[in-house]
């Protein structure tokens, strides 16, 4: 990885290029990150930096948070993540980093939480077909049908049944930068990106290189 920032999504919209074809692009509130905490191979095995979003206020953390942001000398930060770049050390604790790190048509991929829908049934959770309404089925049509098995007369793990959908870590790769607004801290990126509004995303350039 060679950069990487975190930010907040604001929304979707669209944008007109130079041909004047409509662009949909996701906007997000990129940055500004400091730079909290440099990770070593000599101390922990491996090189990472550790970049802090969103201001908070110094009460509302624990005492060993505290501690940590009073040893790098920084602000407190709401939002800590972990980016293992491949030039470690050409940053420094207490560094800014902006959305300007990235340009226009890089390629980057976008890690988001999705939006939470409850428990859902197995025909809204992975597409199944409903059962017949006819000879007998009753009032199970929307059910997933017989699991279990006369031998081992067990359900095997990872069956695909009701429960809980959304709400989980989703990447998506391969979307293009399309506007950057430094002073405002915005980057616009093509197409739709994980998560409802104001949800925090990471943002890096993307592992599959063209």
């Amino acid at each position: 990885m060679q950069k990487g920032i975190i930010g907040k999504k604001i929304g979707m919209t669209q944008i007109f290029d130079e041909k004047g074809n409509v662009v949909p692009v996701t906007v997000v509130e990129a940055g500004p990150c400091v730079v909290v905490q440099k990770k070593t191979v000599e101390n922990d095995g491996y090189a990472a930096v550790q970049l802090g979003y969103g201001d908070v206020k110094a009460d509302k953390l624990n005492k060993p948070l505290k501690g940590h942001f009073e040893k790098s000398d920084v602000a407190p930060k709401r939002i800590l993540r972990e980016f293992r770049l491949a030039d470690c050390d050409a940053v420094n604790v207490g560094d800014i980093v902006k959305v300007d790190t990235f340009a226009v048509g890089e390629k980057v991929d976008v890690v988001g939480t999705s939006k939470g829908k409850g428990y859902a049934g197995v025909i809204k959770r992975w597409n199944f077909h409903r059962l017949k309404e006819s000879h007998g089925t009753g009032p199970v049509a929307r059910h997933s049908g017989s699991q279990g098995v006369i031998d081992p007369a067990r359900v095997f793990k990872g069956m695909k049944g009701a429960g809980h959908l959304g709400a989980e870590r989703v990447t998506v790769q391969n979307l293009e930068i399309v506007k950057i607004d430094v002073e405002n801290n915005l980057i616009a990126i093509k197409g739709a990106i994980p998560g409802a509004r104001k949800g925090i995303v990471i943002i890096s350039d993307t592992v599959k290189k063209a």
